[in-house]
């Protein structure tokens, strides 16, 4: 089972990288650092956004509004980490005693 539980911290970091990089670059593309016209921005853009747009959403329609500032990407960062943090590696500790 400690294999198991090891798998999916593996794979709930995997997403947390993926969640910090599309936020960098949606502030790239924001900011006009980096032009969303070039294909491979594209290409890359719309893949991380597909990525993370499932677990953004229903996030999104709990929040307030507050105009152009996303919090949730910020909700979602930190119920992972305590997802993998508190409860898994809690849970896997445990188990190991």
């Amino acid at each position: 089972m400690i294999p198991l539980m090891n798998f999916i911290v593996m794979i709930i970091t995997f997403y947390i990288w993926i969640l910090v990089i599309s936020a960098i670059l949606s502030w790239l593309i924001a900011f006009d650092v980096v032009n969303r016209r070039n294909q491979v921005v594209h290409l890359i853009s719309d893949s991380l956004q597909r990525l993370t747009e499932p677990a953004l959403r229903p996030i999104r329609n709990v929040l307030p509004d507050f105009g152009a500032l996303d919090l949730s990407p910020l909700v979602l960062f930190f119920g992972l980490l305590f997802v993998r943090d508190v409860i898994i590696r809690g849970w896997i500790c445990t188990g190991c005693n």
